[in-house]
């Protein structure tokens, strides 16, 4: 069978026979070999024997959630090519001709545009349409460097076995982003089609929740890209600390009115370490996720642990605190020197701050290399 037509449903009677008349119709008309499959995510309300009557076939879900339904009909698919759409009528069924065509052309994801294709009136709530839509979208493009300019359009085709091959692992609406992103890291050919988008036939509210789904649709952009949750951060932070460090390590400086003098050092310390911190985060997560297959290998990854390993990071984390051990100790012999007594803040605490921070830099430099050994790297 050459295409599957996939709608996931949960209590979608008053919409759900419209849009399998549309589909199958669109199927005869083009004498395409296909189905409609109707992922069911435990409706109530007879949607399932509407959807039996109407010709299709149906699939029941017990695992609740967006994702859940359309993962499940994914794999029980009988189509070479699955395009996927809500059994709210809001899709056009009856013009699947542009996904088909760009499917046979070799693309192993086709996307729909709503902006390109035209959204009617009262199609989509001004929020999602001048907000979360671009604002996701722009997100999206940016951390991934995918080509798709409507991320949560619903209406999209695909290779079935490509996008089986991605372990798709989210059940909620973020799963629209996770099959993006993923067919984006590893490089699949994807591309997008205009598609228009028109207000549902539902009288009920839409299962969508703005706010809370739009947030899963954000943290999970967040988690899949450690350099700009952790990594990017991370550098600038210990930038900018560096960089207030070295200006005023060797004594106070004047901006203007405002003088910088310890707490300005202080705070700069703090930033390195933040930094630092954040930046070993991002290889702690990258090299879990790509463990974990939840993102590809990443070759650059793979080369710099051909030079860094467990020896390394201890030899450059004992190296760290040994300076820092110094500097802490020529404060300690200047406060013996002073019989244990007062001294001038402002000239000790220009050692010891630095002191402190390469202390705890190698500390947990040295932590850290044990930690990605025990995370598995380097791989043999």
């Amino acid at each position: 069978m050459e295409l599957t037509i996939l709608m996931p449903c949960l209590n979608e009677a008053e919409t759900l026979e419209v849009c399998i008349h549309k589909a199958k119709t669109w199927l005869e008309q083009n004498k395409v070999d296909g189905e409609v499959l109707i992922a069911d995510n435990g409706s109530t309300d007879g949607s399932q024997a509407i959807a039996e009557k109407a010709g299709a076939r149906v699939v029941p879900v017990s695992l609740k959630g967006y994702g859940a339904a359309l993962g499940k009909g994914i794999q029980e698919a009988k189509g070479r090519y699955v395009i996927m759409g809500d059994a709210d009528d809001s899709y056009d069924f009856s013009n699947l001709g542009p996904f088909v065509e760009k499917l046979r052309e070799g693309y192993q994801l086709v996307m729909g545009n709503r902006f390109r294709g035209g959204i009617m009136p009262g199609a989509m709530p001004p929020l999602h349409r001048y907000l979360g839509n671009p604002v996701l979208t722009t997100i999206g493009k940016a951390f991934f460097k995918s080509p798709c300019g409507d991320f949560h359009c619903g209406l999209r085709g695909f290779n079935r076995e490509a996008i089986l091959a991605l372990d798709l692992r989210t059940t909620g609406m973020e799963f629209a982003s996770e099959m993006i992103v993923k067919a984006t890291l590893n490089k699949l050919r994807v591309t997008e089609v205009p598609t228009t988008l028109k207000k549902d036939g539902r009288s009920r509210p839409p299962h969508l929740r703005s706010w809370r789904d739009g947030w899963r649709h954000l943290r999970f952009l967040l988690m899949y890209s450690p350099r700009w949750l952790f990594l990017f951060p991370g550098i600038t932070c210990m930038i900018v600390g560096l960089a207030m460090a070295a200006v005023i390590i060797a004594g106070p400086v004047k901006v203007g009115t405002v003088s910088l003098s310890l707490h300005s050092l202080i705070t700069a310390a703090a930033l390195v370490l933040l930094g630092y911190q954040s930046i070993l985060f991002a290889i702690f997560t990258k090299v879990f996720a790509i463990q974990h297959h939840l993102l590809p290998e990443d070759p650059r990854l793979n080369s710099m642990f051909e030079y860094i390993y467990l020896e390394v990071g201890l030899v450059v984390g004992l190296v760290m605190v040994a300076i820092g051990i110094a500097a802490c100790s020529t404060v300690y012999f200047t406060w013996q020197s002073h019989a244990f007594g007062s001294l001038n803040v402002e000239e000790t605490m220009r050692v010891f701050i630095p002191g402190m921070t390469c202390i705890i830099v190698g500390v947990q430099t040295i932590f850290a290399s044990f930690f990605l050994s025990i995370l598995g790297l380097p791989q043999r």
